[in-house]
């Protein structure tokens, strides 16, 4: 089954997530993620949530997004968005 992954991301140094997004694209790519959705238009239909930035991911399986977020790779991509933006992210299993 297909796993997505939705971030929120406040990006406050726009240059510096440049370089996070140079690295992590393709190695997104290796571990068979897809884009959903990247930033574009959203809008709050009900509750309070107040997202920033939407990034909508597919990822083949749960293992594999797991196996892709644990992994070296993403861990050492990962310090460079931790200092230039700050995020709210959720895993769920599809259909």
């Amino acid at each position: 089954m297909p796993a997505y992954v939705i971030f929120d991301v406040e990006i406050r140094d726009a240059a510096k997530y440049q370089e996070f997004m140079s690295g992590v694209k393709p190695a997104l790519e290796a571990a068979g993620a897809r884009y959903l959705s990247r930033g574009g238009a959203h809008k709050v239909y009900e509750g309070d949530w107040e997202p920033r930035r939407i990034v909508l991911l597919e990822f083949p399986s749960v293992a594999a997004w797991e196996t892709f977020y644990n992994g070296p790779t993403y861990q050492g991509l990962k310090s460079i968005r931790d200092a230039c933006s700050s995020a709210r992210l959720v895993g769920v299993e599809g259909l």
